[in-house]
């Protein structure tokens, strides 16, 4: 058997266990957009818990490339990306798993000492230990340890051993921890040297459909999408960053737009923060 038909048979038996899965080049690397789809020109798939291929036949958009469809792993248009091939790939949190990536010995000793025992998969300088549930990715998290699930992957070195355990909160916490839409958010809740505003948010709803009109501008950004991130998170802040509505998992729904259109979370942070600032909050 070719490493083609190798790798194309393991993509689709793993997709065939409602596993999304995609190619990767050589250097652990997913292949990149066509030229029709750069810079998320078409839209790209922003959602991040809907994985999947946009408009476009090719495995494009990285992790949002993952499909268990087997029509389209078997297509013509994958066809050049399986023979140069070099891997298969998965989406964690397409497939309701997270993937807790340690990258050396000791990463793996915290994990012992720390962390539930679940299904472990060795690699090449660490292990994966999968558990079941998904959560936001995060990278650097600590020394050696990266998560990986929604809007991420992970390559696939085979089943692993031992009992996937349900994702723990200690995993959960790692990434709040360390995300800059966490930090961005706890500044919130600082009051304002006037004194916290009045809450014009009589229902839910009614910041919930502001946060969703916020996604869909950044969302729907052709151009200028520094500019656009800056503007809508100035606006977000406007309405709703006076009387300590905001929570972590709004904020967080933002940066997930934003990085979706290509953005760094560097960038992110730093556009929040002259929102902030701009506002004198």
């Amino acid at each position: 058997m070719s490493s083609v038909d190798s790798l194309l048979r393991a993509a689709l038996e793993l997709a065939a266990a409602d596993v999304p899965v995609l190619p990767l080049r050589a250097g652990k690397v997913p292949f990149g957009n066509c030229r029709t789809c750069a810079r998320n020109m078409c839209g790209g798939r922003p959602n991040m818990k809907v994985p999947g291929p946009c408009a476009c036949p090719r495995p494009c958009h990285a992790w949002a490339a993952a499909t268990t469809d087997p029509t389209v792993l078997n297509s013509q248009e994958w066809a050049r990306a399986w023979r140069e091939a070099a891997a298969v790939a998965y989406h964690p949190g397409g497939a309701g798993l997270t993937v807790v990536d340690l990258d050396n010995a000791g990463a793996i000793t915290w994990a012992r000492a720390t962390l539930p025992v679940t299904r472990t998969v060795r690699t090449t300088r660490g292990e994966h230990w999968i558990y079941q549930g998904a959560m936001q990715s995060a990278n650097a998290v600590r020394p050696g340890v990266d998560i990986k699930s929604l809007m991420g992957y992970a390559r696939w070195l085979g089943p692993g051993t031992g009992t996937m355990a349900a994702l723990p909160d200690a995993v959960r916490a790692l990434a709040i921890k360390t995300s800059p839409a966490r930090r961005a958010s706890q500044a919130l809740t600082v009051p304002l040297s006037g004194g916290p505003g009045e809450c014009r948010h009589r229902t839910p709803a009614y910041l919930d459909r502001g946060i969703a009109m916020a996604e869909q501008q950044i969302t729907g950004a052709r151009n200028a999408v520094h500019a656009t991130v800056y503007r809508t998170f100035l606006a977000v802040l406007s309405a709703h960053g006076r009387c300590g509505c905001l929570t972590d998992a709004h904020v967080a729904r933002l940066f997930t737009a934003a990085q979706a259109k290509g953005e760094s979370v560097r960038h992110c942070t730093d556009a929040w923060t002259n929102a902030r600032t701009t506002l004198g909050l």
